[in-house]
């Protein structure tokens, strides 16, 4: 448990950096290039939620920071043995998929906005198929050293 809370707060902390870093530059570049005045990287109805648009980039930030630690904190399921790997994956996928469904649906609205929503989803597929790779190869080196144990004896 206190593994899991540990890896919750680093990719809180991780996870709100990275998308504020994001939001500066998308919001510098677009913004420099003059291409839209005055241009914000938040949805206008979510700025609508909240009285000054500072309000509204700390909850963007706050709401990244709960995404990357719902991600960190769903990683349990890797840890019950019991389950088999696909039903774990598939589990993970399905758990971190409602947080990320909620945020970028229903609190973003992005379902009005084709090309952020598609840019979101893709990153959740890329994150998704980053940890599968990762938990496969970590249940690959144990089902190895499990075998050189059976071989030894």
């Amino acid at each position: 448990m206190k593994e899991i809370l540990k890896r919750m707060c680093i990719s809180f902390a991780i996870s709100s950096f990275a998308g504020l870093l994001v939001n500066l530059l998308i919001d510098f570049f677009v913004n420099a290039a003059g291409a839209v005045e005055g241009f914000v990287s938040i949805p206008p109805e979510f700025l609508a939620k909240f009285t000054t648009p500072v309000m509204a980039a700390y909850a963007n930030v706050l709401l990244y920071g709960v995404i990357g630690a719902s991600f960190a904190t769903m990683t349990f399921v890797f840890e019950i043995n019991r389950l088999g790997f696909l039903l774990q994956y598939l589990l993970y996928f399905c758990l971190t998929g409602i947080i990320l469904a909620f945020v970028t649906l229903h609190l973003w609205e992005l379902h009005r906005y084709p090309v952020p929503l598609i840019c979101t989803l893709s990153g959740y597929a890329m994150s998704f198929l980053i940890m599968g790779i990762v938990q496969y190869r970590m249940v690959k080196q144990d089902i190895d050293k499990i075998n050189e144990l059976i071989v030894r004896e």
